[in-house]
C-alpha cells in the first residue's frame, strides 16, 4: 500500500498520470458534481448543522440503528418515519428529503431512484448517502459581484430581498439592459468555490464514513472501499465527454483489488491527504485557466435582435461562453435546441428576456435563471428543474420534480411526479396543468422515466422566504416568514400552447395529443370554448352577406388577430416559422 509520501506530485493529481513514460495519458483532474449544490439543497432549517459533524455523529448512529435489515445483513436503509423521528421532522419534510437525495444521488440503480413515486418513502435512503446530503446543508452559495452603481439602483429594488447581491438591485429586465451580466459566477468559479468548500470541511464529511478500529490516536479511523464510493455523491474523477472514474479505481490503496475480496480499509488520513492533494490541483488548475482566459480575447455583449430581422438563424444553435449546455442573452427571439443540439444531459436557460425559448429533449437537470417576459418550454426533465430569479415568464415542463426560487408574477404549466416546490421570495406565481405537446414528447417522457399519468402540478409545497444557504444578511424575524404560495389558473384562462413542427424532415414521433390528463374543470372549459369557436365560425358561415360585407369582416378578424400577435409577442414566432 503506498504511503502519502509516494503520492503523484499536484501537477500529476491522478494516479492515473504516469510521469515515467514518455507516452503518458494527461491528468485527470477531480471535480466537485454540481447537482448536489445545484439541485439539492433545501431551505429546512432543522437539516441545516453549523457545528460540522459533531451533532449528525449521533445522528448517523441513531439511523444506523434504525437501518431495516435483510437475512441479518446490514443494508444501512432507513424510510420516511425514521428520519422524521431522528432528525425531528414532519413526515412531509422526510419524504422531501428522500426525494430531493433521489434526484440529486450519483447512482442511478439505487432503490430510491428506481422507485415509483407511491414508494419512495418506503424505499428510503442509505444512511450515509442521507449523511452527506445533512452535511452540506451547510454550504453557502457562491455570491456574483455587486453591481457597479448598486447606489442609483438601490431605490429600485429594495436590498431586503431575498433574491441574491447581484439582482436584489435589478430586476430581470433591468439587468439585460445592463452591461455588467459578466458580473455573474461562471462555472469555473462555481466550481472553485465548491472545491474550497469541500475542501475545508473534507476531514468532517470524511469522519461521517469512516469508522473506529482498534487503535489509538487518528490512524483508528479507517475507510472501507464501498464508503468511500459515497463519496460519489459530491466529487469524481474524469473531464467532460468522458465517462466518469469510480473513486475507488482512481485512489491508490483501491486501485486493481481484486473484486472477488474485500480490500483492507485503510486509514481514513490517508484518503483525506490524497484527496486533499487532489482538490488542490484542480484548484491550481482552474485558476492557470482564469488567468489564460483573462489574458485572451474578449466576447463582445449580447445584442438584441431587432424584430424585422428575426430569420431562420435567429432559432438555431449558437455557441455559448458558459458552453454547449448553456441557452444565454437571448433577446427578442425565438431559438430551439434539438436532442442533437445538446451534448450531455443539461441544460441552463440564462438571462433570456423576451423571447420564446424551445428546449424539446430528454434532460437531467435543467436551469432557468435571470429571465424576463419570457416563454421556455424545457421538454422532459427527468431529475429536477430549478427556476430561479424570473419575472413574467411562462414555463412549460415536463419533469420528475421543479423547485421555484425567488420568481414574480410567473405562469407554471406543469407535467410534474412530485409536488412543486416554492422557496425564497416569491410573489403572484400561478400554476396549471401541462398544456402543450411535440411529436417526440412521449419517447422523451419514457427515456428519462416520468410518468405522465401521475402530476402533482396542483400541490405546491411553500417554505421560507430566506434561503439559508445564500450568503446575505437579512432583516430579523423574515427567517420564520413563509413564502408566498402559487395559486392556480383559472380554468377559464387555461389555453393550450402549439409547438411548432421543429421536427420536420427529422425522425418524428407518434405523440398527437397532451399525455397528461387534464382535470375534468379544465377539460370542461377546453371543450367550451372549443365548441363555442365551432358555434361562431358556422354562424359566420351561414351569415348571408354580400361580398364587401364580408371583406369587412375578415379586414376585422385580421386587424384583431393582429394586434393579439403584436400584445403577446407572438409575432415573432411568426417571423421565425416565415424564416423557416
Amino acid at each position: 500500500m503506498p504511503d502519502s509520501d509516494e503520492q503523484p506530485p499536484q501537477s500529476t493529481p491522478s494516479t492515473a498520470a504516469h510521469t515515467n513514460t514518455t507516452t503518458s495519458p494527461p491528468p485527470i483532474y477531480i471535480h466537485p458534481r454540481r447537482e448536489p449544490f445545484e439541485h439539492g439543497l433545501l431551505p429546512i432549517p432543522k437539516l441545516i448543522f453549523t457545528d460540522g459533524a459533531q451533532s449528525l455523529l449521533p445522528i448517523r448512529d441513531k439511523l444506523l440503528s434504525l437501518s431495516s435489515s435483510t437475512s441479518g445483513s446490514k443494508l444501512n436503509r432507513v424510510n420516511c418515519s425514521s428520519i422524521a423521528e431522528s432528525l425531528q421532522i414532519s413526515n412531509d419534510h422526510a419524504r422531501l428529503v428522500i426525494e430531493t437525495i433521489a434526484s440529486v444521488l450519483h447512482v442511478d440503480s439505487d432503490p430510491c431512484v428506481k422507485s415509483k413515486a407511491n414508494e419512495i418513502g418506503d424505499v428510503g435512503v442509505n444512511v450515509y448517502d442521507l449523511m452527506l446530503f445533512l452535511y452540506i446543508q451547510s454550504y453557502k452559495r457562491l455570491l456574483p459581484k455587486g453591481h457597479k452603481d448598486s447606489a442609483a439602483v438601490a431605490d429600485v429594488w429594495p436590498s431586503t430581498s431575498a433574491f441574491d447581491g447581484f439582482l436584489s438591485a435589478l430586476t430581470p429586465l433591468q439587468l439585460v439592459r445592463s452591461n455588467s451580466r459578466r458580473s455573474m459566477p461562471s462555472q469555473a468559479d462555481e466550481e472553485a468555490h465548491q472545491l474550497s468548500y469541500l475542501q475545508k470541511h473534507l476531514g468532517n464529511i470524511l469522519s461521517l464514513l469512516a469508522e473506529f478500529v482498534e487503535g489509538d490516536g487518528e490512524e483508528s479511523l479507517v475507510l472501507s472501499m464501498e464508503k468511500l464510493e459515497h463519496l460519489g455523491f459530491l466529487i469524481y474523477f474524469g473531464e467532460k465527454g468522458s465517462e466518469k472514474i469510480p473513486l475507488s479505481q482512481n485512489a491508490p490503496f483501491f486501485a486493481n483489488s481484486d473484486p472477488e475480496m474485500p480490500a483492507v480499509p485503510v486509514p481514513a488520513a490517508q484518503v483525506h491527504d490524497w484527496l486533499l492533494e487532489n482538490i488542490a490541483a484542480a484548484l491550481t488548475r482552474i485558476t492557470e485557466r482564469a488567468s489564460a482566459k483573462e489574458n485572451g480575447p474578449t466576447s463582445a455583449p449580447d445584442q438584441d435582435v431587432p424584430m424585422a430581422d428575426v430569420s431562420a438563424s435567429s432559432v438555431k444553435s449558437s455557441p455559448s461562453p458558459r458552453g454547449p449546455s448553456s441557452i444565454e442573452g437571448i433577446s427578442k427571439s425565438s431559438y430551439v435546441r434539438l436532442p442533437n443540439d445538446i451534448k450531455g444531459s443539461s441544460v441552463k436557460v440564462i438571462n433570456c428576456h423576451e423571447s420564446v425559448i424551445y428546449v424539446l429533449a430528454p434532460l437531467k437537470y435543467a436551469t432557468v435563471y435571470g429571465c424576463s417576459d419570457a416563454t421556455i418550454v424545457l421538454g422532459a426533465v427527468g431529475k429536477a428543474v430549478r427556476i430561479e430569479h424570473c419575472e413574467r415568464v411562462h414555463v412549460i415542463a415536463a419533469a420528475k420534480r421543479i423547485c421555484i426560487a425567488n420568481c414574480r408574477e410567473c405562469i407554471f404549466f406543469l407535467g410534474v411526479n412530485q409536488t412543486p416546490l416554492l422557496v425564497g421570495d416569491n410573489h403572484k406565481l400561478q400554476v396549471a396543468p401541462y398544456n402543450t405537446f411535440y411529436s417526440l414528447l412521449e419517447e422523451h417522457l419514457n427515456q428519462v422515466g416520468i410518468d405522465p399519468t401521475v402530476n402533482r402540478w396542483d400541490a405546491p409545497v411553500a417554505l421560507g422566504v430566506v434561503d439559508p444557504h445564500d450568503s446575505l444578511s437579512h432583516p430579523a424575524g423574515v427567517s420564520d416568514v413563509q413564502t408566498e404560495s402559487a395559486s392556480p389558473v383559472d380554468p377559464d384562462q387555461f389555453t393550450n400552447f402549439l409547438i411548432p413542427n421543429w421536427f420536420e424532415g427529422q425522425q418524428s414521433g407518434p405523440t398527437k395529443d397532451n399525455p397528461f390528463p387534464l382535470p375534468d374543470a379544465y377539460l370542461a372549459s377546453q371543450q367550451r370554448n372549443h365548441k363555442n369557436l365551432e358555434e361562431t365560425k358556422n354562424i359566420l358561415k351561414d351569415t348571408e352577406l354580400d361580398e364587401s360585407r364580408k371583406r369587412e369582416v375578415a379586414t376585422a378578424l385580421h386587424v384583431c388577430f393582429k394586434d393579439w400577435l403584436y400584445a403577446s409577442g407572438n409575432i415573432r414566432q411568426l417571423y421565425c416559422l416565415q424564416g423557416e
